[in-house]
């Protein structure tokens, strides 16, 4: 018998157990599309986070403080990083959540002290209005320009340019509205109050400076800036090294990726477990398929069939029942994904070389679990298996 013919008998035996093909199939199915899924999730929420980190600018250098008993920074020490060659531009911040009221309406929202350069260094735009000027740092003014959420929360239905709001009980004036920049990293960027850093300090009792935005001359001198930030830091805070950080956009997005990566491969990994059942299924079915079929292979040796026939007969027939399965969880796979991105929020990307090999895996798995099957018939005796009912 050809190969051929034996995918044909391999064939016409799945369609007269349609039922019992379709359940043995059934956990390559999930697993082929579970696989398929959530690599393509994984895969797409890792982009995306690429995607948000590099809108960001690939100059920009961010100092965080994790230690501020350790690490204190004040206004004063600024200048060092002002005067280094590598360095445009540098934004302090000081944060804190605080609650603002305009009439019945109040949310609580974090401000964010800073200077006039936070626009640019973090590419941002205004929608109404102006940003806080130099000068309103210096004369600590109470002056606010809100996030697009905190605008529409605490004015639903008018202009809040040149109005008041209550910030832990002081009264600020709205000079300036943010464009919306949507959430980044699963917190949103529109959901702020930005005042003059001496005003937030002042109102907040907290004259921590926590994190430091600064602007490198161009994307070439991005490694020179940050080894100079580093030397700054260890002349004003000697033997604190291990209380602040100083990251580019660059190593953001490796450690994401990192991240990223390693959480698909995991979900990969689990997905992958149900293709395992699903061949453990197919060969409990293959060797019900022998028992069914004993007197056939009896007659079939009796009249010349030899070993090797019956076996690649057995073997096929498995092959087939997973590659058939195997196809049917790409598609399915494929085609919730894609609803996954149609109906959700996620960022869909697909992974042809993680489709074929799925795809591949199913093959693998009819021969590894088909095995066992194929050489318990092909060994029956003929005899035997005649006298079978």
């Amino acid at each position: 018998m050809n190969l051929l013919e034996s995918v044909k008998m391999a064939i016409k035996s799945i369609k007269s157990n349609k039922l019992r093909a379709f359940l043995t199939m059934l956990g390559i199915i999930i697993g082929i599309s579970s696989v398929i899924t959530l690599v393509a999730v994984g895969q797409g929420s890792s982009q995306s986070v690429t995607e948000e980190i590099g809108s960001l600018g690939t100059n920009l250098l961010t100092l965080s403080v994790t230690d501020t008993e350790s690490v204190q920074l004040n206004l004063d020490q600024l200048e060092h990083f002002d005067d280094l060659s590598g360095i445009s531009e540098v934004a302090p911040i000081s944060s804190e959540r605080v609650m603002a009221k305009k009439g019945d309406n109040s949310i609580q929202v974090s401000i964010t002290g800073t200077t006039s350069p936070y626009l640019s260094i973090r590419d941002l735009s205004l929608s109404a209005g102006r940003f806080i000027s130099d000068i309103e740092n210096e004369l600590r003014q109470k002056i606010v320009v809100l996030g697009s959420d905190t605008a529409s929360t605490l004015f639903p239905n008018t202009n809040p340019i040149g109005e008041n709001i209550q910030i832990n009980g002081v009264s600020f004036k709205v000079v300036g509205v943010l464009e919306s920049v949507g959430s980044s990293l699963g917190t949103s960027g529109d959901n702020v109050i930005i005042a003059p850093l001496s005003t937030t300090q002042r109102v907040t009792k907290n004259t921590t400076i926590n994190t430091l935005y600064l602007s490198a001359e161009n994307e070439e001198m991005i490694n020179r800036a940050k080894f100079q930030v580093q030397g700054v830091m260890t002349t004003l805070f000697p033997n604190s090294s291990d209380s602040y950080a100083v990251s580019s956009q660059d190593d953001l997005m490796e450690t994401m990726s990192s991240v990223t990566d390693t959480m698909t491969l995991m979900l990969g990994g689990i997905a992958s477990i149900s293709l395992l059942v699903g061949g453990i299924g197919v060969m409990n079915i293959m060797l019900v398929s022998v028992s069914e079929r004993t007197k056939e292979i009896g007659i079939r040796k009796a009249i010349g069939a030899n070993r090797k026939s019956i076996l690649l007969q057995f073997l096929i027939e498995a092959v087939v029942l997973s590659m058939i399965g195997g196809l049917i969880g790409v598609v399915s796979g494929l085609g919730i994904a894609k609803l996954i991105g149609i109906f959700s929020s996620l960022s869909i990307s697909f992974s042809p070389s993680v489709t074929i090999l799925a795809f591949v895996f199913s093959f693998a798995i009819g021969i590894i679990f088909g095995v066992f099957p194929a050489n318990k018939a092909s060994k029956l005796n003929p005899i035997q298996a005649l006298r079978q009912e």
